[in-house]
């Protein structure tokens, strides 16, 4: 294949991306965005196997081969609960492929084959390349262990950690300069791979010192490195199509991480910087909140039975326990019975952006009544029942009224102005941010205990 159509190819591959992009942003459309992006990637590929500048086109199939087995086979094993972590350990291979392609292209390079400007530019690819893969790759594997349980959710609370972090930004500069100017290959090999150890440190610190109920944001956030570790890669390489690819992802993540920031009030900033979360002063699990009282399944039936508006508030725990077709049975006996039912949506539901919207779309609920938190906050003062399935963080009051709490500042779903607030939850523990929740012991809350799914079955039977 020529290096005219090469070019051709990559052009309609970046078309289809950005095609994809717009497809994702709507449930009607979500699945033709999907094709779209498919198609662009196998167009993309075939166009670089056989286009000019390949060789050894042999291995590039097997290790083509090889990789799609195992994502056929992961796409198939890995639950819906498992996708947060999925995407968080998928971001670290991006990251290891732009540490990998960085340092093939230092040792591949031939120094004074270009004028000194391109050299210099040359070596800064190479050096930002790294030093974006190597924080992309220890920060998503510290994500994927947070969310797969393996690490503690609590933030790692280091003293200076702020001071540490900017003064690996500081060193990692300085090393760069010194890279770029010395002719020296000794001290171009010691200076990228003191950066690589740094990054590698860096990024696991940016991550591990950011709480639980923050992960939605950190792997949002992660989505856009990995974007522009591939970016970087894609200079390295010369590869425009590689470079417009790891753009549209990078700016993209970044958006998606500044709009779920406003909708906790956080600052982006300090997103970037790793410094949000909890300030480890209280999680509030030694605090005595009063006694809460525990309902049963026929009685929720009862309440749901004399309601005339009742409100979904979906979370992990629904995820978890696979509920979400029980609770669209549920959804439309009560919607056949004349009542008005919705449900309300937290940005950070879940461990992943939109991971409640494609649960429910996969249990075929109506999308018109799936409202934002920005859309159904006001009416919960005239709702008659909240039903509370696996969420916590999401709709802890303490947010709002505890101004000590980690989670202060937060918006949530204000459900306890409700007349009446059904929690249906394993245990008493607290949620995944480590916080005590205030809700579980008001006046208008009853607590029903048990798997989120049996629970509602046993409702559905009741009515």
């Amino acid at each position: 294949m020529s290096g005219g159509l090469v070019t051709a190819a990559y052009i309609v591959a970046a078309i289809l991306f950005i095609f994809s992009l717009a497809g994702l942003s709507k449930h009607e459309t979500s699945k033709q965005g999907n094709i779209f992006g498919v198609v662009g990637m196998a167009i993309a590929l075939i166009a670089t196997i056989l286009g000019p500048d390949s060789s050894n086109v042999g291995w590039i199939i097997v290790a083509m081969v090889i990789g799609g087995a195992i994502g056929v086979y992961l796409a198939k094993k890995v639950e819906m609960t498992e996708m947060p972590e999925l995407v968080a350990i998928l971001h670290s291979f991006v990251g290891l492929a732009a540490v990998l392609v960085g340092f093939n292209s230092f040792i591949g390079h031939d120094a004074g084959s270009m004028p000194q400007v391109m050299e210099n530019i040359h070596l800064t690819e190479v050096f930002l390349g790294i030093f974006i893969g190597a924080v992309t790759f220890t920060g998503s594997i510290v994500a994927f262990g947070k969310l797969r349980g393996i690490i503690s959710s609590k933030p790692l609370m280091l003293p200076h950690r702020h001071k540490m972090n900017l003064a690996a930004m500081v060193v990692s500069f300085l090393l760069m300069v010194w890279f770029v100017k010395t002719d020296s290959i000794g001290v171009e090999v010691f200076t990228l791979l003191l950066m690589t150890i740094i990054a590698l440190a860096f990024g696991w610190h940016l991550v591990a010192s950011i709480g639980g109920a923050d992960m939605p944001v950190v792997v949002s956030m992660l989505n856009s490195y990995s974007g522009w570790a591939a970016a970087a890669a894609g200079f390295m390489l010369s590869n425009d199509l590689l470079i417009v690819t790891g753009a549209l992802v990078g700016s993209s993540g970044a958006i998606l991480s500044y709009i779920m920031c406003k909708a906790m009030n956080r600052s982006f900033i300090s997103v970037i910087a790793g410094g949000f979360g909890t300030d480890g002063s209280s999680t509030g699990d030694d605090q005595e909140m009063g006694e809460y009282r525990e309902a049963s399944a026929e009685d929720v039936a009862e309440l749901l039975k004399n309601s005339t508006s009742v409100i979904i508030t979906p979370g992990y725990g629904m995820a978890v326990a696979q509920a979400q077709y029980p609770v669209h049975d549920i959804t439309a006996k009560l919607r056949a019975r004349g009542i008005n039912v919705r449900f309300g949506i937290h940005p950070v539901a879940g461990r992943l952006p939109g991971h409640m919207n494609v649960l429910l779309a996969e249990a075929k609920v109506p999308y018109d009544i799936v409202l934002e938190m920005d859309e159904i906050n006001e009416d919960f003062p005239e709702t008659d029942t909240v039903l509370v399935i696996g969420a916590n963080d999401t709709v802890n009051p303490a947010a709002l009224e505890d101004p000590r709490s980690p989670i202060a500042g937060m918006p949530v779903l204000e459900v306890w102005k409700a007349q009446n607030v059904i929690v249906f939850k394993r245990s008493m523990n607290t949620g995944y941010a480590g916080v005590q929740n205030p809700l579980f012991f008001k006046e208008n809350t009853q607590m029903l205990f048990g798997d989120a799914k049996d629970s509602v079955e046993a409702i559905l039977r009741a009515l």
